[in-house]
């Protein structure tokens, strides 16, 4: 192509806003340092005249900084439409640039950021010259030292920020006063940024007519971060549309509480704000709230599929319990509704036990349950006791449970009819108490201990052969282990009366008995050879 057709190809039309770190090309805005002692003289009158605006700390922000630069190098001025980093020079003048005003700082984010990518430009406004285009400049400094510069219209951010369009106002009128004909650039410098991926991205949605299908591609993470930047800036149009896109998607665990977090440090306008604040908390009184957790307890006591039952009653036993990691202050479950629960499923009990008996005929019970087998209906209710037990001793409320337990004369009746496969569910609740006053979980007044040994330890010594071979969860040596150390918590006298009895099943039944030999041993020096010890200390 010859050159005469290359110098009559039309000039590409410049874009209307963009990004480059590269080198700045010289322009009107970017003159040489070989300027004329005369035109540095006037240069530096029009800039000291100048006047230097801040914004106080405003009540919707909390990270980004704001404040009109007053004077600024003369080499650091880029040419309209560029974005750059403006690198530290130790020739500049070492007066300030920014004005030290309070500040109001961005929103920080993890990510890297991203490259920037300017909106096409607007046909409409190509009648405006390029330097009416362009008359804001927006640098933004970060903490870690990064600098970014945004070359932007004035009307666009003033219609679309308060903070921003307060700013540029107040830049106008020093320049009217100033009798200044409107030429230079309005600077804006936003110190301590904690991510300028974030704060530019913010700037970029006003230049968007679709907001809402923006935000997609930041994802929840980020556009919890972009809102805040925008609340700071009170760009209520980006608010808007990032609240509406958080309440319309799922979050993560950490989401909810970066939300949280900012919910706290902001207030927004409720009839905004209202779904999202319907999900992160319950409006409601204590007092008009259902007993939520009692409620959960009774469905599962009273749940029939076996599955499910035992599913569940794992979900609501970790969120109860005292080790769990969420907060407990509005499904609290009383004392009182555990033993109102308990109470029930031992009347279940003795009433399915009766009917083993052949004392009353299947009556009274659910339509559903008459088809299952009676052993399998005695099971659950055993299941339903020790899961409620359980929870008593993780809550340490199970005291009362050991003499309820003590007085149950008519099960104890019960169990002498009831065959061996039936009546050594009643004694899977016994292990369950032994072992947990055998390994100290568990203390409660010694007429309670006794009186349960009393009433339940022979029980146990016949169905100690069914506990083997149907365990269902029960350590047996730890079970053996316990039982022996409950024994020596009584006094000695009622510990004779129990080892004996021991021994003689023992010597009957074998290994279908608990092997008590450490216990007894235990037993035998403190009642005999520390009584001989004592005799012979009081002969003396």
């Amino acid at each position: 192509m010859d050159h005469s057709s290359r110098r009559k190809l039309p000039r590409p039309r410049r874009r209307t806003w963009c990004c480059s770190f590269t080198e700045p090309p010289s322009s009107p805005e970017n003159p040489s340092i070989h300027h004329s002692k005369a035109h540095r003289s006037k240069s530096e009158t029009l800039s000291n005249s100048k006047a230097s605006f801040s914004v106080p700390n405003s009540p919707q922000s909390s990270k980004s900084g704001l404040s009109i630069v007053g004077r600024i190098d003369p080499r650091r001025i880029l040419s309209p439409g560029r974005v750059s980093p403006i690198d530290p020079d130790p020739t500049v003048d070492p007066s300030p640039l920014v004005d030290s005003t309070p500040q109001l700082r961005s929103q920080s984010f993890r990510a890297p950021t991203e490259k920037f990518r300017p909106p096409p430009p607007d046909s409409s406004s190509s009648s405006n010259s390029t330097k009416d285009a362009f008359d804001v400049r927006l640098n933004l400094r970060g903490k870690n030292g990064e600098c970014m510069v945004l070359e932007l219209n004035s009307g666009i951010l003033s219609t679309n920020s308060e903070v921003f369009a307060g700013l540029i106002a107040d830049y106008k009128k020093g320049l009217l006063s100033s009798a200044s004909h409107g030429t230079k650039m309005c600077r804006i410098e936003v110190p301590e940024v904690e991510n300028l991926g974030v704060f530019r991205e913010t700037i970029e949605l006003m230049f968007e007519d679709d907001i809402l299908n923006r935000l997609p591609k930041c994802g929840v993470y980020r556009c919890i971060d972009v809102l805040e930047v925008s609340a700071g800036i009170v760009f209520n149009k980006g608010v808007l549309c990032c609240l509406k896109y958080l309440e319309a998607v799922p979050w993560t665990e950490e989401e909810e509480e970066k939300l949280r977090s900012l919910f706290t440090r902001f207030k927004f306008d409720d009839a905004t704000t209202r779904d999202i604040l319907g999900r992160l908390y319950l409006h409601e009184t204590a007092d008009s709230q259902p007993n939520l957790a009692r409620q959960l307890v009774w469905s599962i006591t009273t749940c029939v599929d076996s599955n499910a039952r035992n599913e569940l009653k794992t979900l609501v036993k970790g969120l109860l319990c005292k080790s769990s990691v969420y907060e407990k202050n509005h499904i609290d479950l009383s004392k009182e509704d555990l033993y109102d629960v308990c109470h029930t499923c031992l009347g279940s009990l003795v009433s399915l036990l009766e009917e083993v008996c052949g004392t009353i005929p299947s009556q009274g019970l659910v339509k559903k349950d008459l088809g299952k087998p009676l052993i399998e209906r005695i099971s659950r209710e055993v299941d339903n006791i020790n899961w409620l037990l359980e929870i008593m001793l993780d809550g340490q409320v199970a005291e009362d449970f050991v003499d309820i337990w003590a007085d149950q004369q008519q099960l104890i009746k019960m169990h002498e009819n009831a065959s061996p496969m039936v009546r050594y569910e009643l004694s899977r609740v016994s292990a369950i108490l032994f072992a947990a006053m055998g390994t100290r979980k568990l203390q409660c007044r010694l007429e309670a201990r006794s009186g349960l040994l009393q009433a339940w330890f022979g029980p146990m010594l016949l169905d100690f052969g069914w506990l083997q071979r149907c365990r269902k969860g029960l350590d047996i040596k730890s079970l053996e282990e316990a039982m022996g150390q409950t024994l020596l918590t009584l006094p000695l006298k009622q510990q004779y009366m129990l080892f004996m009895e021991w021994l003689r099943h023992f010597s009957r039944h074998g290994t279908e008995c608990p092997n008590l030999s450490k216990a007894f041993q235990i037993w035998w020096r403190r009642s005999f050879l520390r009584r001989s010890e004592t005799y012979a200390i009081e002969s003396r």
